[in-house]
């Protein structure tokens, strides 16, 4: 389908999902650090769904912790991109398997330890790839994971005004 590209207000979008999530995180110690994130320039619906995954495996991935630690934040000091991120302190990865972690049915955890389809990395990938972005991770096992998405500014090099700031 057509990008159509559109200011986007991130931390509403990351809202919406969070309570969306209501029954994974319901009766959960999680603390959220969630930082005044900056507007993109995207495709509203496409990047929901990236928030949606992101997110998910961060809850899902840090439920094995008695207080699970969220933090999603961005760096807006480049020039020509953004770059948010979501970190946990969940069971994190060896990093010599980060190259498996973007791939379609690419699980590096045990179905039986945490379940899904091994597409939700994937997904996000492609999608920040049709914005002319980039994805990484850092992790360490035991000790949780940050994934980076890197969206590029569409406004000559100026963060975009969200509709309510306009």
């Amino acid at each position: 389908a057509e990008i159509r590209l559109a200011a986007v207000n991130m931390r509403g979008l990351i809202e919406e999902v969070r309570r969306e999530l209501g029954p994974e995180i319901e009766g959960r110690m999680i603390e959220w650090n969630i930082a005044d994130l900056p507007p993109a320039h995207a495709d509203a619906s496409l990047i929901r769904q990236v928030w949606t995954n992101l997110i998910s495996n961060a809850v899902k991935y840090s439920r094995t912790r008695d207080e699970a630690q969220i933090e999603i934040g961005f760096d807006n000091s480049k020039e020509n991109e953004i770059i948010y991120w979501v970190k946990d302190n969940g069971v994190g990865f060896d990093m010599k398997y980060v190259d498996r972690l973007f791939g379609v049915f690419q699980r590096l955890h045990t179905e039986s330890d945490f379940d899904g389809t091994g597409i939700g990395l994937a997904t996000v990938r492609r999608i920040v790839h049709r914005h002319g972005g980039r994805t990484w991770a850092i992790g360490e096992v035991d000790h949780g994971a940050s994934i980076y998405v890197d969206m590029p500014r569409l406004d000559g090099g100026h963060p975009p005004v969200a509709p309510d700031e306009a």
